[in-house]
């Protein structure tokens, strides 16, 4: 499973938000590119950046952090927040994006999406299927949609799409585990999805238990930020992982 920690951007800064809250925004580092660098120096090899400005203004904004980053560094990125045109996708893969995510466009502009995986393929967009209540969210989170996750997913399968990753919102940032029962659902009712849970991690012991359940990777953000889980307990998890 790939140990895949979170930078979420918000003028250039790297913060976290608790379920999607811009109100509960807290400011960890004025240099995203600083905490990118630690966590290469720990054998951590992917990162998942997060354009907050962009999922709110609806187009790409954090672009120069990404390729900062990009540039800096070796990590794989995979890079979401505001992604609408074929332009902000453009930007985003110029700038060093190795992966993009799309999740309110693939509900709002199916065609311009899916136009996306068969342009790009399957290796590079990411479906981002987000949820309250079981219930797709869109525009940073601000509005509920009436998709239902799982038959959302599955219809994306049909066209294509290989790598979800899925935060149920009411755990993100909370610190209170994550949604164990509802990947599990979604694993057993999909084939050959690379399921990536995010939202929630809160104590390492939780990665060995979504390794098992069949999560293909796991984003990790406030636990690491909070000091619940250590870069070197991430460091010593994926060398094991490699013998």
């Amino acid at each position: 499973m790939r140990i895949i920690p979170a930078i979420d951007i918000i003028e250039g800064k790297c913060v976290r938000l608790s379920k999607g809250d811009y109100a509960t925004k807290k400011i960890y580092n004025e240099y995203p590119l600083e905490v990118a660098k630690e966590f290469e120096a720990h054998g951590i090899e992917y990162l998942h950046l997060v354009d907050l400005d962009g999922a709110k203004s609806k187009h790409i904004v954090n672009h120069k952090v990404l390729e900062q980053i990009a540039s800096k560094t070796n990590l794989k990125i995979d890079f979401g927040g505001g992604l609408k045109t074929d332009e902000d996708l453009r930007i985003a893969f110029e700038s060093g994006a190795n992966q993009v995510t799309g999740g309110s466009i693939a509900v709002k502009n199916p065609d311009t999406f899916i136009a996306w995986i068969q342009k790009y393929g399957a290796g590079k967009i990411i479906l981002g299927a987000d949820a309250t209540n079981e219930k797709v969210a869109v525009s940073g989170w601000q509005e509920e949609s009436d998709k239902e996750l799982i038959p959302f997913i599955k219809e994306y399968i049909e066209q294509g799409v290989s790598y979800v990753i899925s935060t149920d919102i009411s755990k993100d940032g909370m610190l209170s585990g994550p949604s164990f029962d509802l990947y599990q659902r979604i694993l057993s009712e999909t084939k050959s999805l690379n399921l990536i849970a995010s939202g929630g991690i809160s104590e390492f012991d939780e990665l060995p238990k979504l390794e098992e359940i069949g999560c293909e990777g796991t984003i990790i953000g406030k636990a690491i930020y909070e000091n619940r889980i250590t870069p070197k307990q991430l460091e010593n998890y994926i060398v094991n992982q490699k013998q």
